[in-house]
């Protein structure tokens, strides 16, 4: 590539690099931690496709760009690497033979470089990549000549393959722009692209948690008596599931041994803290939100004691949908028919939780089509459909699990207490579940449990919580009127989805 500069070296010169640089500190527990300035979060207001054959996202779907504008910003960003030197990183995303992709890094930052390594698998130097990323945050793109909305940029090119990011230091840009390649690459081989979590039972058993950032995929994920798959990116290939990736990356805000020990204990020399407030002593304030609440850590797998050495297993034994409902009416949990898996993995909804996204202070209620909207490049009914198939081809169960404000909702309850959540997963993979009694809601398309051991009845039955029946009935109907209202952008009209009223089919539980 001309006359770029570009090192690849290993994490410990990395980290000797990024202080070096004044990038990042080293905090006593041996973690390097970086700011990432203005934004703290992911810019999806900022991400552009190139039109490219082959390439079927609806238009509608996403922000473009024209080819000229991208060869600009190409060069662009090949100049500024060129004038500051890069980090050359080679990776492998797929943990699986007959999937895996190289993948070549770029970047200006040696703490972004330690970032993918810790979150990819090494591949062989200088092997010939199928996709290439630049990471140039010190480049602005000037939204006058070059169209975009502000000064920064994610922009994806399927038909060249090469992925810019500019103007934004925040890094999981580099790891969600791949997730997106992902989305394009895998559905071409018949294989589900997943935004969830996996982890592994004694007897083989495999769950899977999605759910949109916040709501407790890695958390969940993390348990004492079963091994890490992955916390974040799967594929669902036809001998099973896989992990995207070779890493994690944690939310830290509020982080706790005694929470979360596996996440606590996998942050040491290696880790890479995002945004995370320290002392004098320079030990983590890990309850501090002052910087953002998106705090992040991010680390290979082997820093999980329950990782397992190659991230892939048999196919799906339960899938868990997660919510962190803000409104106080969806239930702690849920069965879903198989008509309601397919609704609610369309909707993805949750709330919005603060930090997750520039301008997002506050929780509020958000829609994401197969938990993964902003990295979707086919239309969502596709997802949903493959989905479906394998649903039902190994008779899986699905539930949702609400990990946020039931029974009242965020402005009178506290989020559902973490050792309750874990309860009612323990019941999930254990089979429980299966076997009591259910009351089925055909307005938000689930069957609810009567009643379970150990839970509180106002998490079963939200509208214990509220102060009357009226303001319970107030927040469901402004809910079930988001979900339909969502859901006829997304289903067929004339297919029986819709009474000819417009309302949803109810389904024969």
């Amino acid at each position: 590539m001309r006359s770029m500069r570009t090192q690849q070296l290993q994490p410990a010169q990395l980290v000797e690099e990024a202080i070096r640089r004044n990038e990042g500190v080293l905090l006593s527990n041996g973690a390097l931690c970086a700011e990432t300035g203005q934004f703290t979060g992911r810019s999806p207001k900022d991400k552009y496709f190139v039109s490219s054959p082959g390439f079927s996202a609806p238009p509608d779907m996403h922000r473009w760009l024209s080819e000229e504008v991208f060869e600009s910003l190409l060069q662009r960003a090949i100049l500024h690497l060129e004038n500051t030197g890069a980090y050359q990183f080679d990776a492998i995303v797929n943990q699986h033979p007959k999937y895996a992709v190289p993948i070549r890094f770029y970047t200006e930052f040696a703490w972004h470089n330690l970032f993918v390594q810790n979150l990819f698998l090494p591949g062989q130097p200088d092997a010939e990549p199928v996709y290439t990323v630049y990471g140039v945050p010190n480049m602005k793109a000037n939204p006058e000549s070059d169209g975009t909305q502000s000064s920064t940029f994610i922009v994806i090119h399927p038909g060249k393959r090469i992925v810019l990011i500019g103007g934004t230091e925040y890094a999981g840009e580099l790891k969600k722009s791949i997730f997106t390649l992902m989305h394009h690459d895998l559905v071409s081989r018949d294989v589900l692209p997943m935004h969830c979590s996996a982890s592994l039972g004694q007897h083989g058993d495999v769950a899977l948690f999605f759910g949109l950032s916040g709501t407790g995929k890695t958390t969940l994920s993390a348990h004492p008596e079963r091994s890490l798959i992955g916390d974040d990116e799967h594929g669902w290939g036809d001998d099973g599931v896989f992990n995207m990736e070779n890493g994690c990356y944690a939310k830290c805000i509020g982080l706790s041994e005694e929470k979360e020990p596996d996440i606590y204990r996998a942050i040491r020399f290696g880790t890479v803290l995002e945004n995370v407030v320290y002392d004098e002593y320079r030990h983590p304030l890990y309850h501090d939100d002052s910087k953002t609440e998106n705090t992040r850590a991010a680390y290979p797998l082997e820093f999980i004691e329950k990782s397992i050495p190659e991230p892939r297993a048999g196919h799906p034994s339960a899938i868990v949908f997660l919510s962190a409902d803000a409104t106080g009416v969806l239930p702690t949990v849920a069965r879903l028919q198989p008509e309601d898996v397919k609704r609610h993995f369309l909707l993805g909804y949750t709330s919005k939780l603060a930090g997750t996204e520039r301008g997002v202070t506050a929780p509020e209620p958000t829609f994401s089509a197969c938990f993964a909207a902003p990295f979707i490049t086919d239309s969502p009914s596709r997802y949903a459909q493959m989905l479906m198939e394998r649903v039902q081809q190994h008779q899986v169960p699905v539930y949702l699990l609400n990990t946020g404000w039931p029974g009242g909702g965020i402005a009178r309850t506290g989020r559902m207490p973490l050792v309750s959540t874990r309860a009612i997963v323990d019941m999930i993979l254990s089979g429980q579940l299966a076997n009591v009694e259910y009351r089925r809601d055909d307005d938000l398309m689930m069957d609810i449990p009567v009643a379970l051991d150990g839970i509180e009845s106002r998490y079963l039955h939200p509208e214990e919580g509220f102060t009357d029946s009226d303001a319970y009935m107030k927040e469901k109907t402004k809910l079930v009127q988001a979900f339909q209202s969502r859901l006829q952008t997304l289903l067929p009209k004339g297919t029986g989805e819709w009474t000819e009223t417009g309302q949803l089919a109810s389904i024969k539980a």
